[in-house]
């Protein structure tokens, strides 16, 4: 039985959490902040942590940096849990070193799905570290993590700049960049026969996009387009595709990114071939919202042909539905805003 210690000082959310992990079978360990957390890790030696990051004593930060110092702890799987969602609080808590960042409020899913495979990669790791010969030095500037690879990006990309609106690229264009979103928002779509749009994803901050294939010329396989003003880093394919062949580590990362990639893709079409008018509204309008603000329930500017386009639908019968939506109180629609007035309500339509 794997062993997590749970580091959170809100007593409720610390239980909660930590009996959900009991019902799926890891032997939980429990701190109500940091500096006892650290302690708990040094002596019981847990097979992950998961830790809260606004914390009394020590906060989360200070305790992955205490523990990457411990040659006993440094190489434990390390997950941040926190309602902080900034970019910039994300990739300070992945450049300390983290594995992974599960925002507040998360489902019993994310975090299981989070920790197991974590363990497993963990276990890769591990199993490698034995398989090489100690004396070799480690290479300080080997990337890791996928957190590593985007740091690469920033440090060695192309800044390109984009206004609203405007095209990234199309589909069969030369397959040249991949690229990393540092501000705004992309869309991604495809046109069928008749010229309609199919938004296939969308890209925030943070994100990665633009990878087809990375041993063959393959052209773009979408369009895409900048929904706000957009700052991206741009790195050659054949460039990206040497950093991969010396980083053996982060490759898994990126398999890992991709396999995510086409499970969202997958809900996407399940969601528009069997979901209700009413749910493919609901959660098109949650995932744009998601995408465009660090608050669901702030303002967002979005075309009612986007809307449509990704939740597979006529854009009429989307206007229609947003309008019953109004009368319920679920949004205020304000020209083209949109505000979730009640996001719980949302959530649970069927």
């Amino acid at each position: 039985m794997k062993k997590v210690l749970l580091i959170e000082d809100d007593a409720i959310i610390r239980e909660n959490t930590a009996e959900l992990l009991e019902l799926s079978n890891f032997n939980v360990i429990t701190a109500p902040n940091g500096k006892i957390g650290v302690e708990l890790a040094k002596r019981d030696t847990p097979d992950i942590v998961v830790c809260d990051i606004m914390m009394p004593e020590l906060d989360g930060y200070g305790v992955i940096e205490a523990l990457s110092k411990n040659n006993d702890t440094k190489y434990i799987p390390f997950i941040f849990l926190s309602a902080k969602t900034e970019r910039t609080d994300v990739r300070k808590g992945m450049d300390l070193g983290a594995d992974d960042y599960i925002t507040k409020p998360f489902t019993e899913e994310e975090l299981i799905s989070a920790i197991e495979s974590r363990l497993a990669k963990a276990a890769i790791l591990r199993d490698e570290r034995n398989n090489q010969n100690e004396s070799v030095p480690e290479n300080e500037d080997e990337i890791k993590t996928l957190n590593d690879l985007k740091n690469f990006f920033d440090d060695n990309g192309e800044v390109f700049n984009f206004k609203k609106d405007e095209i990234i690229y199309n589909e069969g264009y030369n397959s040249n960049l991949i690229y990393l979103v540092i501000k705004g928002v992309v869309k991604s779509y495809k046109l069928d026969e008749k010229g309609k749009e199919l938004v296939t994803a969308l890209y925030k901050e943070d994100d990665l996009f633009g990878y087809t294939s990375f041993t063959q010329n393959i052209p773009y396989q979408e369009t895409t387009k900048a929904i706000k003003n957009l700052e991206l880093v741009g790195i050659s394919k054949s460039n990206l595709t040497n950093v991969l062949a010396n980083n053996h580590t982060v490759t898994l990362e990126l398999l890992e990114l991709l396999n995510d990639n086409l499970t969202g893709v997958k809900d996407q079409l399940l969601q528009m071939a069997y979901s209700s008018v009413n749910k493919k509204t609901a959660i098109t309008i949650l995932k744009f919202a998601e995408k465009l603000n660090t608050k669901p329930e702030e303002p967002i500017k979005i075309s009612r042909n986007d809307l449509a386009s990704v939740a597979g639908i006529a854009t009429e019968t989307l206007i229609r539905t947003m309008s019953n939506f109004k009368k319920q109180g679920l949004i205020a629609i304000e020209g083209r805003n949109i505000r979730i007035l009640d996001i719980q309500k949302l959530q649970n339509i069927y």
